[in-house]
């Protein structure tokens, strides 16, 4: 639950506290009307004390202003009217008063968002999911900072026991140089007369043996500091690996699953700012200590002293190398996947960004990115290090790009947007595997350097698979192989492996997701709603949820094999029904206004009860995207599809149908639709023409009880499978039924009582 909602539901002296954080500096009519605007931004990413992340905060607000205007612009009717003209006083206001000093309008959100969520979790006791999962994040991100507080006060301690490792070198190095100048004086007075040679002997002597002392000891102590500080960059590389590994293992990983989550219809991945800023610490500290470590390397060189310190340098440069090297490779990611359902010939787009790109000063000779469509198997060769020799299974056209840097946002990416698939070269199919079913995947590759050329890298990542289409007949069934490989991969699975059968709640979770994306609702799926789709995946009459729990249905089952009596699969059936609410009856879904899933034998059983002239709406069993009209005595309408609803709106069909009355269970239709009617003075005088009659869907019946109609309706050879009429052989009767239905209510109605 969003947390401004939460918010409200405050009371007593939480409520007060929580209204008394706004005022004319943040009005609260602004936090309200862009709650989930502000609730999705990371206001955690801007270091507040750190005057380069101005530009980043006055980003923010530039943002927020226009989201106020954009607001304001849509409010209609007199009461928008007055909303529009306070919503626009709120933007000037807030650009008067931030636009000089963005980092404050930070700051103020923060701890208006801090003071809510604290307020919400003392008024709940802690005990809501949503308080638990904000204390949990924030407790995550306190961990990270302080290990990176840690990391730097380590740093800097070495940096300065390296100086001071430097300074006593530098020393020693003058005393040494010192005791070879007395060793020079000792020499040369070989060549003095006896008597000035032992007069000046033992005080050069002694003078030696007192530099030759000092300089053991100091020797041992020059070994010791070096000893000491390799241990010390020891424990920092431990914990610079550790936070590396939450960071790229943990933190890393779940944005990219959010990211295949996403494909699904799941929330969005969200941003990669503070990634990037925790990749970016990781990628200076890590660099302080590389230079720190060949620094005392160079020191060794300079003064070479026999003992463990060559190997334990040796081991540190390693170490730091494979650090750094894991750190690049893992932070060059796709930050925009291309569509997972790719058509050949047609224009795509991605964009690949490396995190650590600009602290790295990768920028300064900006690298090129080549995309390559790649099968299964050769992504799998990828992985294991085989020599693919550069093969590729297709042609992408527009497949190379620079990487360019962006100043003010310090990013560095590559914006792949006029890519096409060419061609695509297919691999010879398993079993019963259609070409829907085959899985590529984009690779993209770079090489570049950092540090004057000290160190290359050659950097590959693979985007979530793909399946390759030729024609959008084939769209369906790519996008159940795309929904099953987003729902239900592992991590570091071998490409692209996914489990053949998964639990039923498992799919119900995938497809109830993929339903609200694609229907833009957030009215999902109802356990009634489930319960009908495992009826109908399952061939079973259980109306307990409780019985499928613990069942698996197998992809197979999902779409490939189609259900019982149909030329079509599960799967499909369901693509349907989702494309048809989405295209023409959302609003209706969202008003709660379409049972749909719902079977005849059901519908009959609830219309049975109610008065003539209540109706229901149910997707068809029998058609791929068709929804029927269930009504009192009981008929059904053979289904409208998306081409009928094209035609007319499904609440102007019902507007024409007289006796439909009430909405199941008691509505009044009109109550319900009206305001999805269209205006009269747009509506055809005649809707419904005799010799227009066959381009216009007609609404067929069955009419068991109708005394006016033609014996022919009931014979068997007009019937489908449904028992609803077929329209080819039954024109006349549609025409009959359609004008039974035009007729006044009361004429027809007027002597019945239910």
């Amino acid at each position: 639950m969003a947390v401004w909602i939460q918010a409200q539901q405050l009371q007593g002296d939480a409520l007060h506290q929580m209204q008394s954080l706004y005022g004319q500096h943040f009005p609260i009519e602004v936090r309200h009307y862009l709650s989930q605007w502000i609730e999705s931004q990371l206001w955690d990413a801007i270091d507040l004390e750190n005057p380069q992340e101005e530009f980043k905060a006055k980003r923010l607000l530039d943002s927020l202003i226009q989201e106020l205007q954009n607001k304001a612009e849509h409010q209609v009717g007199e009461d928008g009217f007055l909303l529009k003209i306070k919503l626009g006083h709120y933007a000037n206001q807030l650009k008067s008063t931030y636009d000089r000093c963005p980092l404050e309008l930070v700051r103020c959100i923060k701890h208006i968002l801090y003071t809510e969520q604290r307020l919400i979790r003392e008024a709940t006791n802690s005990s809501s999911p949503v308080g638990g999962m904000m204390d949990s994040m924030s407790q995550k991100y306190q961990q990270i900072n302080q290990a990176f507080e840690e990391l730097r006060l380590l740093t800097q301690d070495t940096e300065n026991d390296l100086r001071k490792l430097q300074h006593n070198q530098e020393y020693f190095i003058i005393q040494y140089q010192e005791s070879l100048r007395i060793q020079a004086q000792l020499s040369s007075l070989a060549t003095l007369p006896p008597s000035d040679r032992q007069l000046r002997e033992p005080a050069l002597l002694s003078k030696r043996a007192t530099v030759e002392a000092w300089l053991t000891r100091e020797a041992n102590t020059l070994q010791k500091y070096r000893l000491d500080l390799a241990e010390k960059h020891q424990k920092t590389l431990q914990l610079l690996r550790k936070q590396q590994t939450i960071i790229l293992d943990d933190e890393l990983i779940q944005w990219k699953r959010r990211q295949q989550l996403a494909g699904n219809g799941g929330p969005p991945e969200g941003g990669l700012d503070i990634l990037q800023s925790w990749c970016e610490k990781l990628a200076e500290t890590i660099w302080q200590n590389r230079q720190q470590i060949r620094r005392a390397e160079h020191l060794r060189q300079q003064l070479p002293i026999p003992g463990p310190i060559e190997e334990l340098l040796n081991e540190l440069n390693s170490t730091i190398t494979d650090i750094i090297s894991a750190l690049v490779t893992s932070t060059f990611i796709i930050e925009k996947q291309p569509p997972q359902v790719l058509k050949t010939q047609t224009k795509f787009a991605a964009t690949v960004r490396l995190l650590v790109g600009g602290k790295l000063n990768v920028h300064m000779n900006p690298p090129q990115v080549k995309a390559t469509i790649i099968s299964e198997q050769q992504a799998k060769a990828l992985l294991k290090n085989e020599n693919t020799r550069n093969e590729s299974s297709g042609e992408i056209l527009n497949n190379n790009c620079v990487m360019e840097y962006h100043q003010t946002t310090g990013t560095l990416s590559a914006h792949f947007r006029n890519m096409s698939l060419k061609r695509i070269k297919r691999s010879d199919r398993r079993g019963a595997e259609s070409v829907t079913e085959e899985k590529f995947t984009i690779l993209f590759e770079s090489q570049f350097s950092v540090g004057s050329n000290e160190l290359v890298f050659q950097v590959k990542t693979l985007s979530l698979p793909v399946v390759v289409i030729v024609h959008g007949s084939q769209d369906n069934n790519a996008t159940a192989t795309v929904l099953w490989d987003n729902a239900f991969a592992e991590a570091g699975r071998v490409p692209f492996l996914v489990p053949d059968k998964v639990l039923w709640p498992q799919l119900c979770e995938a497809i109830n997701m993929k339903y609200k994306a694609e229907v833009q609702s957030n009215k999902g799926l109802s356990e009634e709603n489930l319960v009908f789709l495992a009826q109908k995946a399952f061939s079973s009459s259980s109306n307990n949820p409780d019985d499928y729990r613990s069942m698996t249905m197998t992809w197979s089952q999902f779409n490939r094999e189609s259900l019982p009596g149909r030329n079509f699969t599960f799967w499909q059936w369901f693509d349907g029904v989702m494309e048809l609410t989405k295209k023409h009856l959302k609003p209706h879904w969202n008003d709660g206004a379409i049972l749909g899933f719902v079977n005849k034998q059901q519908a009959q059983d609830m219309l049975m009860s109610k008065p003539n002239g209540t109706f229901l709406l149910r997707f068809s069993d029998s058609e791929i995207g068709g929804i029927t009209i269930a009504w009192r005595m009981v008929w059904n309408l053979m289904p409208y599809t998306t081409k009928d609803f094209s035609i007319r709106s499904l609440a102007d069909r019902i507007s024409d149908l007289n006796h439909l009355l009430f909405l199941y269970p008691d509505r009044p239709k009109d109550e319900v639709f009206a305001k999805y009617y269209t205006p009269p003075l747009s509506k055809a005088v005649d809707v419904f023409p005799a010799r227009a009659f066959p381009l216009i869907p007609p609404f067929l019946f069955c009419l068991p009880t109708l005394p006016s109609l033609p014996s022919t309706c009931l014979a068997d050879p007009v019937l489908d499978g449904d028992g609803d009429f077929d329209l080819d052989d039954t024109m006349d009767v549609a025409r009959h039924v359609e004008e039974l239905l035009r007729r006044p209510v009361e004429s027809q109605w007027g002597g019945q009582q239910s």
